[in-house]
């Protein structure tokens, strides 16, 4: 019954507003030159090296962490649950470190490809929101799965998955104001176009503001955070520097408030709550010969279990992320009528952020939450050939 009725979740939560369109066979030299597809191909080879790089050292550095995570709590008169924390502290900083100069590596790269500008120190603490908040979360996190783990026993982890719901729910909730701190309003030229399409997609009144990043990047990005009355629209302002047209601006608004539109941060909330149960099961099962999660000892070994698990489940988590971000995709072209736009405001990330039209199979399961740019390329076409055929 648990089984039938996680599947009948999953199809519901995967329902989609997209029709059943041929997204394959596109002729990306159609598009673009031989030597955009070169250059892209070279940064994002070396780009997918280091990912593989930093993950190897981040489950080395765990696993070093776990085998000495017995002497590091000997000794703690903390109490198992401030123990835990400690313990947990060290090995977030630990992972933080290791991945640092693979980080440094990726920002040189995009430098050197005039995708960001070398300010190391801006790019360093951009973040700090962000990272203080997870950390700051993750702390919770373990103090209330080591609580519930001394008080259950072995079942700890039936009470902790709904616990994980709603610590990520409050977390994606309150990111939502954190992500507009120091952001400014949408230019004026854009204020009438964003009533517009909010209006067209029945998402009045959500805040579009525009985050300055470009002391450490020249690549272009737009995000949505939050949901409910903390729902926000972030564009970076590389992406109103003028190598974008008007048109294609409002390509990209609409898709993110095509995101508000489908409430795709409240599905993904759905998603993490069916990988809730099989995660934290997952977790009980491996840090069992360690005393399980109301041993301080165990922490390190938990965290090296989320990694894993994350690892074995991108290939689903991304599969869902893509059709959620084709279903803004088709929500813009449906908002803005302008395939033209669309199509051209994808062509433009293959030359502003490097990012390879059609990537290696392995990358597209394991790393791409975005459909490729040459699919949706052909969403445009597609779109544009069906109002076509419109009598």
């Amino acid at each position: 019954m648990l089984a039938g009725g996680w599947l009948v979740a999953a199809l519901l939560l995967a329902r989609t507003t997209v029709p059943n369109l041929d997204l394959g066979g596109l002729d990306v030299h159609r598009y673009f030159t031989d030597a955009q597809l070169a250059r892209a191909h070279r940064y994002e080879r070396v780009v997918r090296l280091t990912w593989v790089l930093a993950l190897a050292a981040e489950l080395a550095a765990l696993v070093i962490l776990v085998r000495r995570s017995p002497r590091m709590v000997r000794g703690m008169e903390l109490g198992p649950v401030g123990a835990g924390i400690v313990v947990g502290m060290v090995t977030l900083v630990t992972l933080y470190a290791v991945n640092l100069p693979f980080g440094f590596f990726d920002q040189w790269w995009a430098a050197r490809h005039d995708l960001a500008t070398g300010d190391y120190a801006a790019w360093l603490f951009a973040p700090w929101i962000q990272i203080s908040a997870e950390a700051v979360w993750a702390m919770a996190t373990i103090a209330i799965v080591m609580g519930l783990a001394r008080w259950l026993g072995e079942r700890w982890w039936l009470a902790a998955a709904p616990v994980f719901v709603v610590a990520v729910g409050s977390l994606a909730f309150v990111f939502g104001w954190l992500s507009v701190v120091d952001t400014k309003p949408v230019p004026n030229r854009f204020r009438d176009d964003v009533a517009t399409l909010e209006r067209i997609e029945h998402v009045s009144g959500t805040p579009v503001r525009v985050d300055d990043v470009s002391d450490y990047t020249s690549q272009v990005n737009a995000f949505t955070s939050g949901f409910g009355p903390s729902t926000r629209v972030v564009l970076w302002n590389t992406l109103l520097d003028g190598r974008f047209t008007d048109g294609e601006v409002r390509a990209v608004i609409a898709h993110e408030l095509g995101h508000v539109q489908h409430r795709h941060v409240l599905k993904g909330m759905g998603w993490f709550a069916l990988l809730a149960f099989p995660l934290t099961w997952a977790i009980a099962r491996a840090t069992r010969r360690r005393g399980g999660m109301g041993s301080p000892a165990a922490v390190p070994l938990a965290v090296l279990t989320v990694v894993v698990f994350g690892v074995l489940t991108a290939p689903v988590q991304n599969v869902v992320s893509r059709r959620c971000e084709a279903e803004a995709d088709w929500s813009a072209l449906k908002a803005t009528r302008d395939p033209t736009a669309v199509r051209d405001a994808f062509r433009n990330f293959t030359e502003t952020s490097l990012s390879e039209p059609n990537p290696p199979t392995w990358d597209y399961i394991l790393l791409e939450t975005h459909p490729t740019i040459a699919q949706r390329i052909a969403m445009a076409e597609a779109w544009r050939q069906r109002e076509a055929a419109r009598p």
